[in-house]
């Protein structure tokens, strides 16, 4: 049997990489609205192209921008081929996000969503809750909280913006 070339000096150790950054990355993927399926088809794809073609570890900071990368420009192409347009908006306000919360423990993050959460309305919280939590239609949420879908929708709306607002603030405001 024949040997394959070997590489003298690989750039990626991906059994390491996968396992310091996968969850990262499918967590950046679901953040972008993929179901969990498709953020793990997406995550699996990313470290496949790696594979493919290597690059150079240089901080973990510009690998985990470096895989951000690959899995937005995956989940951008799949969505051109499935018909559906990328809001570039959204694309730079998550990837502010992520670039802003690099350096943070999940926990940390955790953490502050559930300060900003309790700073919310109970009915804003609860709509959130049964929208993201619970996977309710926004048909079901507006019955719940007796009011119409338009409602629903504008009450979720703004409280998604004022959590929004509130982990920038904290971001930007502890030392």
């Amino acid at each position: 049997m024949k040997d394959l070339p070997q590489h003298e000096s690989p750039a990626v150790d991906v059994a390491q990489l996968v396992a310091q950054h996968q969850l990262s990355v499918w967590r950046y993927l679901r953040s972008w609205g993929c179901s969990p399926q498709e953020a793990e088809d997406l995550t699996q794809e990313t470290f496949l192209k790696v594979l493919e073609k290597p690059f150079e570890q240089l901080t973990d900071a510009a690998t985990r921008g470096y895989l951000r990368t690959v899995a937005r420009n995956l989940l951008i192409d799949r969505r051109r081929k499935e018909g559906r347009q990328t809001n570039i908006q959204a694309v730079e306000n998550i990837e502010q996000f992520w670039v802003a919360t690099d350096d943070r423990k999940p926990d940390e993050l955790l953490g502050l969503l559930s300060e900003c959460l309790d700073s919310l309305t109970e009915r804003a919280r609860m709509a959130l809750e049964m929208r993201f939590q619970d996977r309710k239609s926004r048909s079901e949420i507006a019955e719940a909280l007796q009011i119409g879908e338009h409602g629903a929708k504008n009450l979720m709306q703004r409280a998604k913006q004022q959590l929004r607002e509130c982990i920038e603030f904290k971001l930007n405001n502890e030392s």
